[in-house]
């Protein structure tokens, strides 16, 4: 019986069920470059796939996309890369890649009007007008091993095209 309650009161599991710490390099790769320039090859790529920078330094650099799949609906994407350095003398760099897409949707709300009468009361009336938002309605993070791979593939594509300054 004692263990049967023991077992009760164990603490429940905060994290997502997802969550696996593996070997599996989904989210890094090396890189033979100095983090500066694995960092700057990485602003290139974003740029070259129309993502607006909004962090730029030495070992990091984080760039927005948006989408529109349809008319009530809203993607934001935003992928954010860190850069380290992986050997002693500095010239090969491991990148880490994460990307979040946020989603919105169109919610309508409909206005309505209240009018006070003496003696009576309120009466509330609907009016033909609405308002119009996007809200957030979910967050992930991208976990798609294809999707990663072709980034890292387009970040080796620039550094290869040539020598990118060290920052």
């Amino acid at each position: 019986m004692l263990a049967l309650l023991a077992g009760c009161s164990a603490p429940a599991k905060l994290y997502s069920p997802q969550e696996d710490f593996g070997s599996v390099a989904t989210y890094s790769r090396l890189f033979d470059a100095a983090p500066a320039q694995t960092c700057e090859a990485a602003r290139r790529a974003l740029l070259s796939q129309g993502y607006i920078i909004n962090t730029h330094l030495a070992e990091m650099v984080e760039g927005r996309k948006n989408f529109q799949p349809e008319a009530n609906a809203h993607l934001q994407m935003m992928i954010r890369v860190v850069c380290v350095p992986e050997s002693a003398n500095g010239k090969v760099s491991l990148g880490f890649v994460t990307a979040l897409q946020d989603q919105y949707t169109l919610k309508k709300t409909n206005n309505s009007a209240s009018v006070g009468v003496g003696g009576v009361g309120s009466l509330s009336l609907p009016l033909l007008a609405s308002d119009e938002a996007m809200i957030k309605v979910g967050r992930e993070t991208i976990t798609s091993d294809v999707f990663y791979d072709s980034f890292f593939d387009l970040v080796k594509r620039y550094l290869v095209m040539g020598e990118l300054p060290v920052q």
